[in-house]
């Protein structure tokens, strides 16, 4: 019999006071694309996919129609574009797109990358793959999936991982917490890996984390081992993602009031900000192309550890985000 997910009746609480940016990705899609054209037009139809009814996942569509970011009329050019995006497990086919997704996760690091993504791959009862329906062989647009630091610990890339992450605590408030995740409380702690494409559609984002958060929680029941249900029995996930923060020199005057101090490469990063119990920033020397609205901003690398029992909460408010609630 099929997984189904969770029902929930409670009403979401009143979202949180987003940043501005936050609120015009989730609100508008900035950089949303099909897989084959750029989509520049005022309107936008999009069915989302969650997992086939294989993986226990109910089709559901999402509709929504997008207002030009930039409005200097409103004018009847409107030009309907649809992409159908999919949820899949993962699957040894995905290693060179999951791995080109994950290419700075540690920054300019050489370690091994590909070996994390084995592991990744490795582990298809919790993760999922986000590609274009009926496409599934041509490219990947998503992956997020948890890794149990304990478990991997062995492995090499994990380690290098593990050796990353205390380097960079050293210097910071978080070093007592953060060795302690990923010593004595590592068989309780889950990496939450999220990469995507810049332009993925911002309403697949509630059913992807509902889609990660309720396989967790499925993996404690159905896993055959005891040992592997106990493994995903976390208290704490650990995210290591990237933030843009306002360069020292513009705080200051000449600065517009609308300036963001932070803003967050993934809209959802600021509710995990929020909701963490620590976190600490760091430089990082990976080079992007980012946009003229970011010339003042620095790219920085964000560490952050999230009780597991804020999940829920991560999940109504991520929804309250993307539905402007």
């Amino acid at each position: 019999m099929p997984r189904q997910p969770s029902r929930r009746h409670r009403r979401p609480r009143p979202p949180r006071a987003f940043s501005s940016f936050a609120r015009s990705v989730a609100r508008i899609g900035i950089g949303s694309s099909s897989k084959v054209k750029k989509l520049s037009s005022p309107a936008l139809e999009r069915r989302a996919l969650s997992k086939s009814p294989d993986n226990g996942f109910s089709k559901h569509e999402l509709k929504e129609k997008i207002e030009r970011a930039e409005s200097s009329s409103e004018e009847d050019n409107e030009e309907n574009v649809q992409a159908d995006f999919a949820f899949f497990d993962p699957k040894p086919s995905d290693f060179h797109g999951v791995k080109t997704l994950l290419q700075t996760y540690l920054d300019v690091k050489q370690w091994d990358l590909s070996g994390f993504v084995d592991l990744i791959l490795g582990q298809t009862t919790v993760g999922t793959v986000v590609k274009i329906e009926d496409q599934e062989d041509d490219g990947l647009f998503s992956i997020v999936s948890v890794l149990n630091l304990g478990r991997y610990k062995k492995n090499k890339c994990m380690a290098e991982v593990n050796g990353f992450l205390l380097k960079l605590c050293e210097e910071n408030d978080a070093s007592v917490n953060m060795r302690v995740l990923l010593t004595k409380q590592a068989c309780n702690v889950g990496l939450l890996i999220s990469q995507r494409v810049v332009n993925l559609p911002p309403q697949l984002l509630p059913p992807l984390y509902d889609a990660l958060f309720d396989e967790v929680s499925w993996a404690i029941e159905d896993e055959p081992t005891e040992e592997l249900r106990e493994s995903f029995r976390f208290k704490y996930y650990m995210l290591l993602t990237k933030i843009y923060e306002r360069k020292s020199a513009n705080k200051g005057k000449g600065t517009s009031s609308n300036d963001e101090l932070i803003i967050y490469a993934k809209p959802e990063d600021e509710i995990f900000h929020k909701l963490s119990s620590w976190s600490f920033d760091f430089p990082i020397r990976t080079q992007e192309i980012t946009a003229h609205e970011l010339r003042n901003y620095n790219l920085k690398g964000l560490v952050m550890a999230i009780e597991a029992e804020k999940v829920p909460s991560f999940r109504q408010e991520l929804q309250s985000l993307i539905n402007g609630s």
